[in-house]
């Protein structure tokens, strides 16, 4: 693995990298020395005593900047040898998503801006990592909700907020990952504290111990040692906390434009909806505005009579008011007249229209009538199902599947391709139900589903520990959604989710030793309850090494085998022929999955 400033600075100190990364190794102090084309060097701010929150923005932009500029290196910081590396991407996407919610705030108010910001973040979080990032954000700006500016002490109790908040949203937090190197940077920098302290000083700590402590990584987490990686979440942190020092230290980081790949892409029309189509859904109109105090009386903006405005024009209408931002969510066929009507009292910070007509060709008439009649009344008059399900799906066979056993809204996401906290919020609002199940269906996206359940108010959302996407099809298709009690659901669910093992094949991306298994890069290895069980060249050799491994000392009587997009036709003949000569007694059902990455899933039962 390379890694530029933190995972090659780690050389220095750490005997954990592989022999590759040490001959590309650089120190940490070269690194930083290599300064781009763009950056100019100024005055610094060395005797800086306060922060304000014009200058927090300015160091929140430089270190976004420094992530951007790295984030493939951090992606690349992967513990298995397998192409779905996301860390630097969730991080870099949460982070840009509280830079969004300040692009347009003009104030030195730190706390105002620590709020705006770190909101943005907890809607944007992405991934374990990105999560961990937002809260540890949340907390900052928890501690400094009071402060129009911070002096040293004061931010570094910021700090220290940042680290406990973060620690207490992981339910099991594990050393030698994003938590340790945040903890003990704070540690070492809040006792390196002194009456002659400046802001600069703090982060010059601050980050010269989050060096050392992401060196460190290896010797506290054995996998990272093994696989000779620093960790990604705490690479990526230091980043972000470098970039925050670089602009203390007086360079002037250019804004690099948020790439596309940060936002989805627009939905592109098919022949569902052409030149002759009529629109019978309307649109569905999404947006956050920033109310603005020359246009309004901020403390005393009516959101009732907001909603009664909406009910007039459209349906399904979620409206709150946080402080000084709207969120708004409503069905409509004229989605300009909203707009225009919102705009009165202050400015967008995003919008987001969609054709419905593109979105629901399937529904059918009496939905149809549903939807229309529902804007005779207010949403709150509209009667509630009892259940919603939202599945994220990665593949349209998949999608097919959770469709087909109930589940209401499908958010795309997967491995490389986490949802956000935001994308979850979204989805359940398109539900009305009193009680929403969620299955994650990826340990990487657990953290963003259980953020959003907090956040959420308007139903009780019940996350399911399904931590794969066989987990989550077995955990669904168990389900009574018509029994009485939603505990009673949930409880089914799990209980199904125990029942099954899974396991999944997956191409090598470069050499390792794990788990006692050598790989080689180009290999196909098999992964099973989150190790490495072998490596074979070919993939269908390595699918029923797999299989052999699963089988071990079990009475599974049932075996499904999802197809990804890069199934063979001839590998999964070869498969179901081994599967019949050495496993006669157990039944073995092929489907399309459509996944990403495994190109064979394997589901036991």
């Amino acid at each position: 693995m390379s890694e530029k400033k933190a995972d090659k600075a780690s050389q220095k100190t750490s005997n954990a990298s592989t022999k590759e990364t040490s001959k590309k190794s650089n120190t940490k102090s070269n690194a930083q020395a290599k300064k781009k084309p763009q950056e100019k060097k100024k005055g610094g701010f060395l005797n800086i005593k306060y922060l304000g929150g014009l200058l927090f923005a300015k160091m929140v932009r430089g270190g976004t900047s420094e992530l951007r500029s790295n984030a493939e290196e951090v992606n690349k910081l992967n513990v298995f040898p397998v192409p779905d590396g996301d860390t630097g991407d969730n991080m870099r996407m949460t982070i840009e998503s509280g830079i969004a919610a300040i692009e347009n705030l003009d104030t030195d108010d730190l706390a105002d801006v620590m709020k705006l910001f770190s909101h943005g973040m907890l809607l944007g979080a992405r991934g374990n990592s990105g999560v961990i990032l937002s809260q540890f954000f949340a907390g900052m700006a928890k501690e400094l909700a009071s402060e129009t500016r911070a002096d040293p002490a004061a931010f570094a109790r910021a700090l220290e907020m940042g680290v406990e908040q973060a620690y207490m949203s992981v339910m099991t937090p594990t050393e030698g990952t994003i938590l340790t190197v945040a903890r003990e940077a704070v540690e070492y920098a809040v006792a390196s504290l002194t009456p002659q302290s400046t802001i600069r000083s703090l982060f010059a700590d601050l980050v010269k111990e989050m060096h050392e402590s992401l060196n460190r990584t290896p010797e506290v987490l054995g996998v990272l040692k093994e696989a000779g990686v620093v960790d990604s979440g705490g690479a990526g942190l230091f980043y972000i906390m470098d970039g925050f020092n670089r602009v203390l230290n007086g360079e002037e980081i250019a804004d690099v434009e948020m790439p596309a790949s940060a936002t989805k892409p627009p939905v592109t029309p098919t022949t569902s909806f052409g030149p002759d189509s009529v629109l019978t859904y309307g649109y569905c109109t999404e947006f956050l505005l920033q109310l603005q105090n020359f246009k309004t009386d901020i403390e005393a903006f009516d959101i009732e009579a907001l909603k009664a405005y909406l009910s007039r024009v459209g349906d399904s209408i979620v409206a709150f008011k946080t402080d000084s931002i709207v969120k708004v969510h409503v069905h409509t066929k004229c989605p300009e007249r909203v707009l225009a009507v919102a705009h009165r009292y202050g400015e967008f910070l995003t919008v987001k229209i969609e054709n419905m007509s593109v979105q629901h060709t399937e529904l059918s008439k009496e939905e149809t009538k549903a939807e229309e009649s529902a804007k005779e009344e207010p949403i709150e008059e509209t009667v509630c199902k009892p259940y919603g399900v939202v599945a994220v799906s990665n593949g349209e066979g998949f999608t097919d599947l959770f469709r087909e056993f109930g589940a209401d809204e499908i958010v795309e996401g997967g491995q490389t391709n986490n949802p956000s906290t935001g994308e979850f919020l979204a989805a359940y609002d398109k539900i009305l139900a009193k009680h929403i199940f969620v299955l994650p269906n990826n340990g990487n996206i657990m953290m963003a589903a259980e953020q959003s359940a907090a956040l959420y108010e308007k139903a009780h959302i019940h996350v399911i520990p399904a931590k794969n996407i066989g987990a989550g099809y077995v955990a669904l298709s168990s389900a009574d959604l018509t029994a009485e009690h939603a505990e009673d659901i949930v409880r089914t669910m799990t209980e199904a989710i125990g029942r099954v093992r899974t396991g999944y094949v997956s191409p090598a991306v470069r050499d390792a030793d794990m788990n006692g298994v050598h790989v080689t890069n180009g290999d196909t290895i098999g992964i099973l309850d989150k190790e490495i069980v072998v490596s074979c060249r070919d993939c269908g050799e390595a699918t029923k090494a797999l299989l052999d491994r699963m089988l071990r000392d079990s009475d599974y009587s049932m075996l499904t085998v999802f197809k990804g997009k890069d199934a063979m036709q001839a590998t999964c003949d070869e498969l179901a022929a081994y599967v019949e000569q050495t496993y006669p007694a157990l039944e073995v059902y092929f489907a399309e999955g459509g996944q990403e990455i495994a190109p064979y899933f394997l589901l036991a039962e």
